[in-house]
């Protein structure tokens, strides 16, 4: 019984993984972010993480949880930033969440239409006649939320969201896709790492 809770408990995690993504699609994700008005980044010089973290469930530190924090502080640290799980200037948040979609798609088909010259069937073929073909597929697409909150004020001063759909491949290697989906989330972050551009 046991067995199966800690299993249900791994399952979950991975499930919550599904959601951080980096698709296999080569334009990558969608990331939006929003910068609080009159925030000073160069004034912030250490972060910690939320406790608990919106990934972690029932009581327990997921492994989503522990993969987004390694690849947050590997992020933060490029840009300057010092760890510091006491009293953090910073403090992060992750949220993540699993959605199935629908894509509905039209194209043109040809067909053969009998039409006005119906009464050729059988010498020879018509000209071919176009008629919308509609396709609808499913997918699953991720989403997550990376929160920087301004730990003294209690108030959030940057926040990231990525989406994407998520593969198959996304959740037979989920620690690369999350490290992957931070790394475009920290493209944008206000502090530039070296050699970066902050957005």
């Amino acid at each position: 019984m046991k067995q199966n809770l800690n299993l249900r408990r791994v399952m979950g995690a991975a499930t919550f993984a599904v959601a951080l993504l980096l698709g296999g699609c080569a334009s990558g994700p969608e990331v939006r972010t929003g910068v609080a008005e009159g925030a000073n980044f160069t004034a912030y010089k250490t972060f910690g993480f939320a406790s608990p973290l919106g990934t972690d469930r029932g009581g327990y530190q997921s492994m989503v949880s522990q993969y987004l924090k390694a690849a947050t502080q590997h992020e933060m640290e490029a840009r300057g930033l010092r760890y510091d799980a006491t009293s953090p200037d910073l403090l992060v948040n992750f949220n993540a969440a699993l959605n199935e979609k629908m894509r509905v798609s039209t194209m043109p088909a040809p067909t053969m239409g009998m039409g006005y010259y119906g009464y050729r069937a059988g010498l020879y073929s018509p000209w071919p006649m176009y008629r919308d073909e509609t396709t609808v597929t499913t997918y699953k697409e991720g989403t997550l939320n990376i929160d920087v909150i301004d730990a003294a004020h209690k108030q959030m001063v940057w926040e990231a969201v990525v989406k994407d759909s998520v593969t198959e491949k996304d959740i037979e290697q989920v620690r690369l896709s999350i490290d992957a989906a931070v790394a475009a989330a920290f493209a944008k972050f206000p502090v530039a790492a070296p050699g970066g551009a902050s957005q």
